[in-house]
């Protein structure tokens, strides 16, 4: 064990240790967000998740724009992750920051250096919603950002723009075994319900979106597909995270695996991989597994800047 890794795990011993859910109530807080909307109603068209790299993807519907931990280093890049630690980043995002769409909002699944950087922080517009990790608003706070949301887990916020109503759920999770998880920031899955009035007659349910964030498999997981059957799309984090090179504190790719099995949702996309160097469980790792596990048909593979497309299906 390396004197780095000793320490680390000592400080953790010291930290009080969270609470299984998060802190928060069974019921979860509710909390709301209006968005001004365009004069003519919006045309209910196919959503999309765009693939920009790393954690960030673009996802896209009923006039909706959500930008997912938004990291737009390039390779060669570094990202400082605490305690003096560092990671390279060995990919370029499929576009640099100036060229985003106007965004909606922000979901920040927690605030890290490889999913909100430093070119994010100096460049986002300091009245952008962010909706993260109660620990995660009060770091945002103290950089001057004006409007978040902070949720522990099963709070619950309501966005509404129109005739489009989103609920992002905050779902458990823990960015590493209980020893590291303390020195870590607090993370968060996020559920995403999107319902349209009008297009989610006739017996078509809200579309239900799950991004894990930077979490392992733990006991917590297994609440979700009791509060929320009949997951539409997954968006796995995956990587295999390794602080030091020992203790694991992401998914790697038999995680992803047990995660879908767990959850059961009707498709999955794998993200947050082979983009730095602190990755060590590459995208090969989940896809053997996808395939030992005969799940290869619930799967799409995106590169960066590749788009997947979905649409409400009655159930």
């Amino acid at each position: 064990m390396t004197a780095a890794m000793a320490l680390l795990i000592a400080s953790a011993g010291a930290q009080t240790p969270p609470a299984a859910d998060g802190g928060s109530a069974a019921t979860g807080k509710q909390q709301t967000l209006a968005l001004s909307a365009p004069a003519q109603p919006v045309k209910l068209e196919p959503g999309s998740v765009t693939f920009i790299g790393n954690a960030t993807v673009i996802i896209r519907y009923a006039g909706l724009t959500i930008l997912t931990d938004p990291n737009f280093l390039h390779k060669g890049d570094h990202v400082h992750l605490g305690y003096g630690l560092t990671s390279e980043r060995l990919t370029d995002p499929a576009i640099d920051f100036d060229k985003l769409p106007p965004i909606d909002l922000v979901l920040l699944s927690h605030l890290h250096g490889d999913h909100f950087d430093h070119l994010v922080e100096k460049k986002l517009k300091r009245d952008m919603p962010i909706v993260t990790t109660v620990d995660g608003a009060a770091g945002l706070e103290q950089l001057g950002f004006t409007n978040r949301y902070g949720l522990n887990t099963w709070d619950t916020l309501t966005v509404t723009k129109g005739d489009t109503t989103l609920r992002i759920n905050a779902m458990p999770g823990r960015h590493g075994p209980p020893v590291l998880a303390g020195l870590l920031p607090d993370v968060m899955g996020s559920m995403l319900e999107f319902s349209v009035a009008g297009g989610n007659g006739n017996g078509t349910p809200p579309y239900r979106m799950y991004i894990s964030g930077d979490t392992l498999v733990y006991d917590d997981i297994q609440e979700i597909p009791r509060r929320y059957p009949d997951i539409d799309l997954a968006l796995l984090h995956l990587g295999g995270t390794r602080i030091l090179g020992v203790m694991k504190v992401t998914m790697d790719g038999e995680d992803g695996v047990r995660m879908m099995q767990i959850i059961a949702p009707h498709h999955a996309i794998p993200i947050h991989y082979n983009d730095y160097t602190v990755f060590k469980s590459p995208l090969s790792d989940f896809q053997k597994a996808v395939t030992e596990a005969g799940l290869q048909d619930k799967v799409t593979y995106l590169k960066h800047g590749d788009t997947y497309r979905f649409r409400q299906q009655k159930k």
